[in-house]
């Protein structure tokens, strides 16, 4: 079977995906994260009163006829508080956030005034409108603030509270089982016999899908054995929006997923052209979503970032589930890659020339779990591509990828 690209592979999982119709209504404070189901509409607008941007005076700018100007201070408005009309021939000591009174144009600076007594001089005049922060101008009452799928960020939150709202219309959670394959897999606190390995994948990827406040269902370390393999799948498919499971994938005599949910379903894909990350496979079970990732800790790590992350954004209805690549100076040089493309880890460096380069983390194994945190992001070489020094290659940060 050939290798898919990641760009056909990517297009075949995004059409294959159902979306959640499901919503609840959430508090605001537990929001950050979550995709919105409705638009977010302001009832109200802000500020709700036309206010002064600084501390200063209040005036009519029909009395500042002249420099300087003497004018008699007849209230103090602070802020929380509302003033009264203002006459002609006066001013008002105001601070920053006080609502302007009624009759005022414009603030002056306290620099440019100078006290006297009951009275202020005014130094240098203002034009109407001048240090002001007018009525709705950061909202208006009946704007569409955010729309239904967007996924919200912690500004989003407090751009729903400055319109007063307490809670918010959210998909439900993705509720996603995730199963690890390997009799050599054990889970940290045991002590490891000869041959076993800690279980490392199910936390990685448990951290990785409470990010997108999924819920998670541990369905533990499958033991290499068909039978057993199709069980777990299949029940997990009755009580799951999707199963998640790492190793069991590839070609080996142990290796039982992929036969495992084409006897309960069927597969989509199978063997990605990318490095790491070739024996990714996507499909259903039964009528759940299903994605096997490789077991080795950084392909599994990588097609979750690049594959299944914006898949499940897409499954809860989000409209922004694509990463952003960045153009970067390759400050290595490698031989021609194969027909995969390749995510290399790796870091950026500043050079004295002010040139920024990437550069790779010394060990590319897929087995070398401490790259992902040394490394600062993947870089992308393209297939049957070499790479010398000053070349142009593309870049995904990983607070990208993980945002």
């Amino acid at each position: 079977m050939p290798l898919t690209p990641i760009n056909q592979a990517f297009e075949t999982l995004l059409g294959s995906l159902t979306s959640i119709e499901e919503s609840e209504s959430v508090s605001l404070i537990e929001c950050s994260g979550r995709v919105l189901a409705n638009d977010l509409v302001s009832t109200v607008n802000v500020p709700p009163l036309t206010n002064s941007a600084m501390d200063g005076y209040a005036v009519r700018t029909a009395d500042l006829s002249s420099e300087p100007t003497l004018l008699k201070v007849s209230q103090r408005i602070a802020a929380g508080e509302v003033g009264t009309a203002l006459v002609a021939g006066e001013a008002a000591r105001i601070f920053t956030g006080a609502p302007l009174p009624e009759g005022a144009d414009a603030v002056v600076m306290q620099e440019n005034c100078e006290v006297e007594n009951d009275s202020v001089r005014i130094l240098q005049n203002v034009t109407s409108g001048e240090n002001l922060r007018e009525a709705g101008e950061d909202i208006r009452a009946g704007a569409t603030l955010l729309r239904a799928g967007h996924r919200l960020l912690p500004q989003d939150i407090g751009l729903a509270a400055s319109t007063g709202a307490t809670e918010l219309t959210v998909k439900r959670k993705l509720k996603v089982a995730v199963m690890t394959t390997g009799d050599e897999l054990v889970p940290p606190g045991n002590e490891l016999e000869p041959g076993q390995i800690y279980n490392s994948n199910y936390f990685s990827l448990a951290a990785l899908l409470r990010q997108l406040d999924c819920e998670v269902e541990e369905l533990g370390v499958v033991v290499d054995d068909l039978e057993t393999t199709k069980q777990v799948l299949f029940g997990a498919a009755e009580k799951a929006d999707c199963i998640l499971s790492t190793g069991g994938v590839s070609v080996g005599e142990e290796d039982h997923v992929k036969a495992a949910v084409e006897a309960n379903g069927h597969l989509d894909l199978w063997k990605l052209a990318i490095k790491p990350g070739k024996p990714f496979a996507s499909g259903k079970v039964g009528n759940t979503q299903f994605f096997g990732l490789p077991g080795n800790p950084v392909s599994a790590f990588v097609t979750f970032l690049l594959l299944v992350k914006p898949c499940l954004l897409k499954m809860l209805g989000c409209q922004n589930y694509e990463f952003q690549k960045y153009p970067v100076v390759a400050g290595f040089e490698s031989k021609a890659s194969g027909e995969r493309q390749e995510y290399i880890r790796a870091s950026l460096h500043h050079q004295d020339n002010g040139r920024v380069e990437v550069k790779p983390f010394v060990n590319q194994s897929s087995g070398v779990g401490a790259s992902l945190s040394s490394a600062q992001g993947l870089a992308i070489i393209p297939p049957y591509t070499s790479v010398a020094f000053g070349d142009a290659l593309e870049f995904i940060p990983f607070t990208e990828l993980l945002g």
